[in-house]
């Protein structure tokens, strides 16, 4: 059963970077399909970026070129970096993982089993 933990959110001004981390601990993290997911107040959540197993990426196109995502397997850990923040980028930010997930672009959240509970990121004007 793998388990998921957000870490690296906080307040930051427009413009401004911060940089997420979601740590793991099953045995099989290496394997996993990952992805950064948001939900802010009163709207569903939202895809924000994945990696494959091998490091294949995608990005949603509201934060394509200022969001990277990356994971380390060494230490079962994913990053989002997130750069030019904007206030329309403010919402709780997920971690989710799902196993077999090849090279396709799995954006919708029920395509994920394993969820951290999130972290918050607020972008002030």
């Amino acid at each position: 059963q793998e388990q998921l933990v957000e870490s690296g959110g906080g307040l930051v001004q427009a413009g401004g970077s911060l940089r997420l981390s979601c740590a793991a601990s099953g045995r099989t993290f290496s394997s996993f399909y990952m992805g950064w997911f948001r939900q802010a107040p009163g709207k569903e959540r939202e895809f924000v970026a994945a990696i494959t197993s091998f490091g294949g990426t995608y990005y949603a196109d509201s934060v394509k070129g200022r969001f990277t995502i990356s994971r380390d397997n060494a230490k079962n850990a994913m990053y989002l970096r997130m750069n030019s923040l904007k206030p329309e980028d403010t919402a709780v930010y997920y971690c989710a993982g799902r196993v077999n997930g090849g090279s396709y672009a799995y954006i919708t959240p029920n395509e994920y089993a394993y969820w951290g509970r999130g972290t918050q990121v607020t972008v002030s004007s």
